[in-house]
């Protein structure tokens, strides 16, 4: 009887906090020195689970480039989560659902700097656009949020 109690309080346990050891996902987020949004796409990104490591360069369009994104359509900085990279305020709703479904492209942008887009201030004018980049680094609408 001890052993079915001890069972179901770990079930229970187990289906409130998530699996045991679950880490967050590493991010490593490249900016340029100084840029405050970047600092706040960075705290938006932790509140959302991820464990983020920023790196402040001076080489930002270049590792944007190397990465696959072509130079009209990089934001303001440029993150690696897993196997992709993630360019500019991308909504943490187009990030889960790419490592959920795990597409064969390069990543996603978000261009620019949108008011209201996570960690910009301001008012959202519409729907942020968010762009998957192919592996042919052409872009496609991936989400609209």
């Amino acid at each position: 009887m001890i052993a079915r109690r001890a069972f179901l309080a770990a079930t229970c346990a187990l289906a409130f906090t998530g699996p045991v050891g679950a880490a967050p996902i590493p991010v490593t987020l490249y900016k340029s020195p100084g840029c405050d949004c970047c600092e706040g796409y960075a705290a938006y990104l932790r509140r959302h689970g991820f464990a983020v490591t920023v790196k402040a360069t001076e080489k930002l369009a270049e590792i944007s480039r190397k990465a696959g994104i072509p130079s009209e359509l990089q934001g303001c900085h440029t993150a690696f989560i897993g196997d992709y990279v993630v360019d500019g305020h991308v909504p943490v709703e187009a990030i889960n659902k790419l490592l959920a479904e795990r597409p064969a492209v390069k990543g996603l942008t978000l261009p620019g700097m949108p008011e209201g887009s996570p960690g910009m201030s301001g008012k959202k004018a519409g729907p942020l656009k968010v762009l998957a980049i192919g592996a042919d680094g052409k872009s496609s609408l991936y989400l609209a949020l």
